[in-house]
């Protein structure tokens, strides 16, 4: 009878158990059908994703406490635990929606606040430390030797990790600052550049425009000098140098420019339709009359579609008005006699 009553008792906890466990992953899966594209909904229902399978849980062990026959110490000892586990839970769900909120205000305010993950865990982890100070302060577990613990082991930890320290507060110093942002094109004094992915608590990843990813830890971008090609403004301005021989028609030259500029930036994607370049006579060559052609794109690698496009275009227009783009002339003797002769791009290679 001793053996039916226990056999009972395992027969009763795999029931609840089961129960528990079926109730809390069907109310999951219920949860995950709820999720749509709005953010502020699936910042407060996201959270929730495998939480009900705990909470079930919880519930089948508070309803063995009155279907088990156990001693009075047990009984406390396994409602501190349920306890524990239920605030454990409520942090995770709040660390979880502010995480959230956090990710999903960033997204929408980007000039006030980039969307780093830095900003993130930072949030987190001062929820998950406050939650568990409160668990242990609520099972009966004192928190002031703790306190005292990490007070006096804290200058023992900042020395010993002095350097990821260093890389955090960066971190928090550049996006506090603004003046570095997620997706924002930046170039190094070392010469790594390329766009801001992510700022987390140690590294900047950088994305080059070959898609790989440069790490630089973060007080090195702090301390850095650099070039951020996304501030003040996004639209940049960029010099395209080309050269006419000494026989052009200036005005010709600088009207048929001028032209295949103004066609480029209006009809060439990256370009700032409303703007006007710039055609400036730099200087007489060696061989041509320089001149510069300031264009003006929306993006700093528009630049690179523009500066194309706007080579080719410009050479077809010229050999169509007859301006010539001089090439090397050399003079050297042989035998007494002076040799003229025209090397061009091709033959010089």
């Amino acid at each position: 009878m001793q053996f039916l009553s226990w056999f009972q008792i395992v027969l009763l906890v795999l029931l609840i158990a089961a129960i528990s466990l079926s109730a809390g992953i069907v109310l999951n899966r219920l949860i995950h059908t709820m999720l749509n594209q709005d953010c502020i909904y699936e910042s407060i229902i996201k959270p929730l994703k495998g939480i009900p399978v705990i909470w079930s849980i919880l519930i089948g062990m508070y309803a063995l406490t009155f279907l088990v026959p156990v001693t009075d110490g047990v009984q406390s000892s396994l409602y501190k635990l349920i306890f524990a586990l239920l605030l454990l839970s409520l942090t995770i769900i709040i660390a979880r929606i502010v995480a959230e909120l956090v990710r999903c205000y960033t997204k929408k305010t980007q000039a006030i606040l980039p969307a780093s993950s830095i900003l993130i865990t930072t949030a987190e982890a001062v929820i998950y430390a406050a939650g568990l100070l409160i668990t242990l302060q609520s099972v009966g577990i004192s928190i002031t030797p703790v306190l005292t613990a990490l007070g006096v082991g804290g200058l023992a930890v900042a020395l010993a990790l002095q350097e990821t320290l260093s890389n955090l507060f960066a971190g928090l110093h550049i996006l506090i600052s603004s003046q570095i942002r997620i997706g924002d094109y930046i170039k190094l004094n070392t010469g790594e550049e390329g766009f801001v992915d992510d700022i987390s608590w140690r590294i900047t990843k950088i994305k080059t425009l070959g898609k790989n990813t440069i790490i630089v830890p973060n007080s090195k971008v702090a301390s850095s000098i650099l070039v951020n090609y996304h501030v003040p403004q996004e639209k940049t301005a960029f010099i395209v140098p080309i050269g006419v021989s000494y026989g052009s028609d200036l005005d010709k030259v600088e009207r048929v420019t001028l032209e295949v500029a103004t066609e480029v930036v209006r009809e060439v994607c990256g370009g700032v339709t409303d703007s006007i370049p710039i055609i400036l006579f730099h200087s007489f060559g060696e061989y041509s009359i320089n001149i510069r052609v300031i264009l003006y794109a929306k993006h700093f690698v528009s630049q690179f579609r523009l500066r194309h496009e706007f080579i080719k275009r410009l050479y077809r227009r010229f050999r169509q008005e007859g301006i010539e783009i001089p090439i090397c002339h050399v003079m050297f003797r042989q035998n007494g006699t002076s040799v003229s002769s025209l090397t061009g791009p091709e033959e010089l290679l």
